[in-house]
This record gives structure tokens, C-alpha cells and sequence, in this order.
């Protein structure tokens, strides 16, 4: 692994983390942003919440909501 946070646009990745237990660095999920939109909620959910991903959280970004999930335990830290 080389703790990487990994940003996307599916929910796939999430049931990997959450379903699955994959080990991860942190997970940003973008939900119905435009084009123009998503570099730049990208980069506010990494200023806000970066220590939170390299923690192993997994955060929802969709326009008006945030939601963030933390990781279920220090197992997901490398």
C-alpha cells in the first residue's frame, strides 16, 4: 500500500471498505457534482477533513451535504 487516498465517483469502492473490510487510507466519494464542480469540492474535502482520510474515514461529498464516516477501528491505519 502506499497511502494513497482514493477520490471517486462510485460507491463501489465504499462497500469495499465498509462491506468488505478492505484496508484503505481514506475514501472520497463525489455525488452528483458537475464537471466544473468536482476538482473543487475535491480539494475543500481534502483541506477539511485530510486528516480524518489518512486516518481510514470515508467521506460523502454531495452538493448542500457532507457526511463522513470514520473508520471502525486502527486496523485501517498502515
Amino acid at each position: 500500500m502506499q497511502g494513497r487516498i482514493v477520490v471517486t465517483l462510485d460507491k463501489d469502492f465504499g462497500e469495499l471498505a465498509i462491506v468488505h473490510r478492505k484496508l484503505h487510507h481514506g475514501i472520497v466519494r463525489l455525488v452528483d457534482f458537475s464537471a466544473r464542480d468536482k476538482a473543487a469540492m475535491c480539494l475543500r474535502v481534502l483541506e477539511c477533513w485530510g486528516i480524518e482520510l489518512l486516518s481510514g474515514a470515508l467521506v460523502t461529498a454531495e452538493p448542500g451535504t457532507i457526511r463522513i464516516r470514520p473508520p471502525e477501528s486502527p486496523a485501517n491505519n498502515f
